[in-house]
């Protein structure tokens, strides 16, 4: 099942504005973070991606926290349409990160361990990132 809101006020949004950084930069739960480099839209099929490489590589121990849900639709004209004719119908779900935001956060796994399934997930996703961890970044 894709990560998605339950329910939602508008069925369309405006793209708007990838300026400016993120406000929740740091560890808050885990030992372990990914931090985003760089501005992007993650579509929900990417954040689910890169938590089955995480799950993956660490054998489903220790703890993970997602950081980012995608509760922006994303609209799409069909395929051959001329230009005009209004906004086109909701297609899926994308989570707005800006630059500094911490997306994912773990704990309870060796630091060399992390640092690969990291580096695993980091491939999956449309943005640079940076391995962080709580003892200084190693």
């Amino acid at each position: 099942m894709a990560l998605m809101p339950k329910r939602v006020k508008y069925r369309k949004q405006q793209r708007g504005k990838s300026k400016g950084t993120s406000l929740s930069s740091n560890l808050n739960f885990g030992e372990f973070g990914l931090k985003a480099l760089e501005t992007a839209w993650m579509s929900d099929k990417q954040i689910e991606a890169s938590r089955v490489a995480l799950m993956r590589h660490t054998g489903r121990a220790g703890k993970l926290w997602i950081r980012v849900f995608p509760d922006k639709p994303i609209t799409k004209q069909a395929a051959e349409t001329r230009m005009g004719k209004g906004k086109g119908s909701p297609v899926g779900w994308v989570a707005v990160v800006k630059k500094g935001r911490m997306i994912f956060e773990m704990e309870g796994v060796p630091h060399d361990m992390a640092r690969e399934a990291f580096r695993l997930c980091a491939h999956k996703l449309p943005m640079k990132t940076k391995f962080i961890s709580r003892g200084g970044n190693h």
